[in-house]
């Protein structure tokens, strides 16, 4: 068992420290809301810490998961940085959704210090966490990895290393791409079945166990008949997460066409006031 900092205990973050101290780890949290630090160790034990440096002072693995680029900076950084507080051979796991341009940078820094960097982004949502079955696709140094993945196991399904640091995220990337267009067509095929006079039950009991079925079907298909979206992953963050793939393509040469059509949906859905529902509201904008 190890000593473990959790820096970000976000709907992710919060579930995924509690595996770790189910799995019997010496567990530090921080949380930019102290109040929710406090709960966590209410429920979990372990111990709270004000900034990420003192989390991160003592501990083997510092697990990261914030919101975006910029949060990543400010937790690993600066004089109350996580990086300030870790000893050398300490290794980061950071399981944000970010690009791989602040993931080389950070590593970069990580590595002069003497300290290992693994990036880690996760797959599975919100139930994936809780449930502990997440899928984690990860980049960075072999025995980085190597050394993190039995902590990781607390909370992954899957859990592989697709490369040198960067590729985890650009993996995560290639997921995000799959499941808006994934979530597009399931949201398109819902709509098409109610305007026809369809039973949706009914359609996605035969249509499910074809060439159509996906996990977005099984798992998505009734609370979007029933225009409920208050779970899940949520559109603002889906966004954040195209910009990134779409930033990158550009970079690669790679062509996204239909991800930037449907990242304009979900800029509509953001009109529509449904920034916070979860990533299905792409049929709301299909009832409108």
């Amino acid at each position: 068992m190890a000593q473990v900092a959790f820096l970000g205990l976000g709907v992710m973050g919060f579930p995924m420290a509690g595996h770790l101290a189910a799995a019997g780890h010496d567990v530090t949290v921080y949380n930019r809301s102290g109040q929710k630090a406090a709960d966590w160790v209410t429920r979990h034990g372990g111990r709270a810490a004000p900034t990420p440096r003192e989390a991160a002072q003592g501990a083997a693995f510092v697990m990261a998961c914030v919101g975006n680029d910029d949060d990543l900076r400010q937790v690993c950084l600066g004089g109350d940085g996580a990086f300030a507080g870790m000893a050398p051979g300490a290794i980061l796991v950071d399981h944000t959704t970010v690009s791989a341009r602040v993931t080389r940078e950070l590593a970069t820094v990580a590595h002069q210090a003497g300290l290992g960097f693994v990036d880690a982004p996760v797959s599975g949502g919100q139930a994936g966490a809780e449930n502990g079955q997440l899928s984690v696709m990860c980049g960075g140094a072999e025995a980085d990895y190597a050394a993190a993945e039995p902590v990781i196991a607390a909370y992954a399904k899957i859990c592989r290393r697709m490369g040198d640091v960067g590729a985890g995220q650009l993996t995560k990337m290639a997921n995000q791409i799959a499941i808006a267009g994934l979530v597009q067509g399931l949201a398109e095929s819902l709509s098409f079945a109610e305007k026809a006079g369809l039973s949706i039950p009914e359609v996605v009991e035969v249509i499910s166990q074809g060439a159509a079925g996906s996990w977005q079907m099984q798992n998505r298909y009734k609370t979007m008949a029933e225009g409920k979206f208050d779970f899940g992953f949520a559109v603002d963050w889906m966004r954040k997460d195209l910009g990134i793939c779409l930033a990158t393509a550009d970079e690669t040469g790679a062509s996204l066409p239909v991800t930037a059509l449907i990242d304009q949906f979900y800029k509509e859905v953001q009109a529509m006031g449904g920034g916070r529902w979860d990533t299905s509201a792409l049929i709301a904008r299909l009832r409108r």
